[in-house]
């Protein structure tokens, strides 16, 4: 693993970049994707200094898959959505563009197409609407 700790994600976790964030434990960190495909598009990433999948121990993993499930069902009654998609991407050739390992977690709708992905930032008042209303659900 060759880690870049100046990654965007790694920020997010030091606090030096803002985050719409709807959960997070001693293990984890989920917020919302500010360039989302889907409304209640949320990123849900493990705290260690992890680029890839790989890189995760078997407790970290666990730890992780359980949070993306747990988000993954509150964003799929939060934003009343008929499916989701759960993507994770291992290295740039397969697609990842931050180097710390992290899920998508999508709302998908019937008849919907999902937006272009990093390309469009997404409005802040929007994003901290759909971070509350997820947060209510996961923190009744």
């Amino acid at each position: 693993m060759n880690y870049n700790p100046n990654n965007i994600f790694a920020k997010i976790l030091r606090g030096e970049i803002p985050a719409y964030k709807v959960y997070e434990d001693t293990q984890t960190l989920a917020f919302m994707d500010v360039m989302p495909q889907s409304d209640g598009h949320t990123l849900v990433i493990p705290r260690v200094a992890a680029e890839t999948l790989f890189d995760l121990s078997t407790e970290e993993l666990q730890s992780l898959i359980a949070v993306t499930q747990r988000i993954a069902i509150a964003a799929k009654r939060a934003f009343h959505a008929d499916g989701m998609t759960l993507m994770q991407f291992n290295g740039s050739a397969a697609g990842q563009t931050v180097p710390h390992v992290h899920f998508h977690v999508i709302p998908r709708y019937n008849g919907k197409s999902l937006q272009s992905h990093s390309r469009t930032m997404a409005n802040n008042e929007l994003l901290a609407q759909h971070a509350e209303h997820l947060r209510a659900l996961l923190n009744p």
